[in-house]
């Protein structure tokens, strides 16, 4: 693709998604290779304007800070497997959002994985899910149950009440007591 097909084309993305003219500047003032390849992930991740907006301040921030470029950064291996993998886009460009951030806040990434680690030690039981908060911006937890029947129903919370020590420690490190 050439340098004034891909402006041309990412103007008229900038227009479909209203991207906010300081952000479509900034994408035009990226090397070449670094517009096309961001373009391309556009499309691929079929991003919101929002998503758009903050993978390219990730992507300037981890450019920045690497001392690399754009295409080089997308083009790395699990950038590659994220966009071109399995599941819908939607799922795939919060992935790539969340893979972005574990590179521009490496402590945040260590963090989550942990308290990843620590939820699937308290072996939940099937039907239930605990997830953290995006970007661990808060210190509430959601715990999801499912279950067909008042037996199972009780037997999940029994469950639960065992884990409560685990998951009162999650909690606490959420909230800084740790």
């Amino acid at each position: 693709m050439t340098t004034h097909v891909t402006d041309n084309a990412i103007r008229a993305l900038a227009t479909e998604k209203r991207l906010p003219d300081a952000n479509l500047e900034r994408w035009l003032a990226m090397d070449s290779g670094s517009r096309a390849a961001l373009l391309d992930l556009a499309r691929t991740l079929k991003f919101r304007t929002g998503q758009l907006a903050t993978a390219m301040d990730l992507l300037d921030e981890i450019a920045v800070r690497e001392k690399s470029s754009i295409v080089k950064i997308l083009g790395d291996a699990r950038a590659r497997a994220i966009a071109d993998g399995r599941g819908s886009a939607p799922d795939r460009a919060r992935a790539m959002l969340d893979y972005l951030r574990a590179i521009r806040f490496p402590e945040l990434g260590r963090a989550r994985a942990a308290l990843e680690a620590d939820i699937a030690k308290l072996h939940l039981p099937r039907g239930a899910a605990m997830a953290l908060p995006r970007e661990l911006a808060s210190d509430e937890v959601t715990i999801t149950l499912r279950f067909r029947n008042a037996r199972d129903f009780d037997w999940m919370l029994a469950r639960l009440n065992e884990a409560k020590p685990g998951i009162a420690a999650i909690l606490d490190r959420l909230g800084g007591k740790e």
